[in-house]
C-alpha cells in the first residue's frame, strides 16, 4: 500500500511535469532517488517511461477533433475519390510534419539511450540541466520581449522548421532538459507564438513518448523480465493519475500563456537545481 500511496505521487508529479516545461523526467529521477520502492530496478526504468503514455492519451482526448485525421466520406463519391473525401487533408500533412520532426530523437534515442541511461541519469547532470534551461527561458523571453512572433498557427509551421523543432526535442534526451521545454524554448527561438510552441509539443510528444515507451518495454521484455500483479496495478494507478493531472495541467497553462512568459517557470528550474545540489551535497556527507 506504501508502494502505492508512492506510485499516486509519481503519477501527480508526471502529469504535471510532463506539459510544464521543468523536466518530468528530471523530477521522477529525483523522487526515485528519494522513494525506497520495493521493486527491481528494471520495472522502475521501464516504469518511469511507460508512465507518461497516461498523460499522452490526456492530449488525445483533449485534442481529438483537432488531430483525427478522417471524416465520414461522401455518399456521392465513388471509388478512389470516395477514400480520398474521408481524408482531412490540413490533419494529414500536420502529421507528417510531426513526423519529420520525431527523425533527430528517434536516430538519437536509439542510438544513444542505453549510453545515457548508464551515464547521465543521475542527480548532478539533472540539476544542472535544470539551471541551464531555466536560465536560457529568461534570457529567451527577454530578448522575444519586443518581437512579434512570425508563426502563430500549426498549420503555418513549415517541413523545415518541422525538423529544426526536432533538433531541440532530441536535445531533451539530456535529463533534466525537459521535452516541453527544450521544444517549446526551440520554437519561441525560431518565431513561433508561445501557444502554437507549447500546443505543437503537445501534439508532437504522441508518437515520440509512444515510441520511447515502446523501446522501453521491448528492452524490459528483451532483458527476460516480466511483471507480477502488483507491478500491472502500479503501472495502471500510475498511468490513470497522470492521465488525469495531466488534463489539469495542460488546461493551466494554455490559460496561463494567454497573460504571462515563461519567466517564472525558468525562475522556477534554476531554484530546484539549487536546492538539488545542496540537498544531494548535504547527503553525501551523512553516507
Amino acid at each position: 500500500m506504501f508502494d502505492l500511496l508512492k506510485v499516486v505521487i509519481l503519477g501527480i508529479v508526471e502529469g504535471i511535469t510532463e506539459w510544464l516545461p521543468i523536466s518530468s523526467t528530471g523530477h521522477m529521477l529525483l523522487l526515485y532517488r528519494l522513494f525506497d520502492i520495493n521493486e527491481q530496478d528494471a520495472f522502475w526504468s521501464m516504469f518511469l517511461v511507460v508512465i507518461q503514455l497516461g498523460a499522452i492519451l490526456a492530449v488525445v482526448v483533449m485534442y481529438f477533433s483537432r488531430l483525427w485525421p478522417f471524416k465520414l466520406p461522401d455518399p456521392k463519391a465513388q471509388g478512389a475519390g470516395k477514400l480520398t473525401s474521408m481524408l482531412q487533408m490540413p490533419k494529414i500533412v500536420m502529421w507528417l510534419k510531426i513526423a519529420v520532426s520525431c527523425i533527430p530523437a528517434v536516430i538519437l534515442g536509439l542510438t544513444l539511450d542505453d549510453w545515457m541511461e548508464a551515464h547521465l541519469y543521475n542527480y548532478i547532470v539533472v540539476a544542472v540541466m535544470l539551471i541551464v534551461y531555466g536560465v536560457l527561458f529568461i534570457l529567451v523571453e527577454n530578448r522575444n520581449r519586443t518581437r512579434k512572433p512570425s508563426v502563430r498557427k500549426i498549420g503555418q509551421i513549415s517541413f523545415r522548421l518541422a525538423l529544426i523543432i526536432g533538433v531541440f526535442q532530441a536535445l531533451a534526451i539530456i535529463p533534466g532538459t525537459s521535452r516541453s521545454g527544450a521544444t517549446i524554448l526551440g520554437g519561441i527561438l525560431l518565431g513561433m507564438s508561445r501557444r502554437c510552441a507549447s500546443e505543437y509539443t503537445f501534439f508532437l510528444a504522441i508518437p515520440t513518448m509512444f515510441g520511447a515507451s515502446l523501446l522501453k518495454v521491448i528492452k524490459f521484455a528483451a532483458g527476460g523480465a516480466s511483471m507480477t500483479g502488483m507491478q500491472w496495478v502500479l503501472l495502471g494507478v500510475g498511468m490513470a493519475v497522470a492521465f488525469a493531472v495531466s488534463i489539469a495541467a495542460i488546461k493551466f497553462l494554455i490559460g496561463y500563456i494567454r497573460q504571462h512568459d515563461f519567466k517564472a517557470f525558468g525562475i522556477y528550474r534554476i531554484g530546484l537545481g539549487v536546492v538539488v545540489l545542496l540537498f544531494f551535497a548535504v547527503s553525501s556527507l551523512f553516507v
